[in-house]
């Protein structure tokens, strides 16, 4: 047990103080104070780090976590391991089992390779089904004839988006296919982006999972 966090059960309500996360050593943005339910603080740290138990129970007890941009702290504390792992039980887990399906696809992100991909464009569903003017097809729907035409492989089940992660990766003909086609289709906020297609290497489609 990390030394002054008493094991407790999960409190009812937290109080969790937030400000802008900044570089320099000393941060001059206010500091904001909230009250959390331990329902809603686990599942911002879930949304970080995952539902492992073990990761969940050593944020709680640290008492600080990085969360879009801002730096939250509160008192930290040893939570029950029986009431952490019930409500982590809520969550989804990865199942490569599931088959990719394009209705329930929200989202395409066109990625470079590596780890870390260094050039990527983000497709909306609902911006790119939007039509040209004297087009009957939209850019959405040549992301989806790639998706058909070489299925995507399952690679895990985000937290972050509440979606299961498919990909597929990209050949030269199909990144010359996809340039073509955002030419003829892609809304011009779109179209404006395509310039990073060279570099691209492969698509990954977000699938929000329909809650039980």
């Amino acid at each position: 047990m990390t030394p002054g966090c008493a094991l407790v059960p999960l409190p009812e309500t937290i109080s969790v103080k937030y400000t802008e996360e900044e570089a320099e050593s000393v941060s001059l943005r206010p500091v904001v104070r909230q009250t959390f339910r331990s329902p809603e603080l686990v599942d911002m740290i879930v949304s970080v780090a995952g539902k492992d138990p073990e990761r969940v129970r050593q944020i709680l007890r640290s008492g600080t976590i990085v969360f879009h941009s801002y730096r939250y702290w509160w008192q930290g504390f040893d939570p029950d391991a029986a009431a952490l792992s019930a409500l982590l039980a809520r969550y989804p887990d990865a199942d490569p089992s599931r088959v990719f399906h394009a209705a329930d696809c929200t989202e395409a992100i066109l990625e470079s390779s590596g780890a870390s991909a260094r050039h990527s464009l983000r497709v909306r569903r609902e911006d790119a089904t939007r039509r040209r003017i004297f087009r009957v097809r939209s850019f959405w729907n040549s992301l989806m004839d790639l998706a058909r035409d070489s299925p995507p492989v399952y690679r895990e089940y985000s937290y972050a988006l509440r979606a299961d992660i498919f990909e597929s990766p990209l050949s030269t003909p199909q990144l010359e296919f996809l340039a073509r086609e955002a030419a003829r289709y892609a809304p011009r906020s779109l179209r404006a982006q395509s310039s990073v297609l060279p570099s691209i290497s492969r698509i990954v489609f977000i699938c929000p999972r329909a809650a039980k």
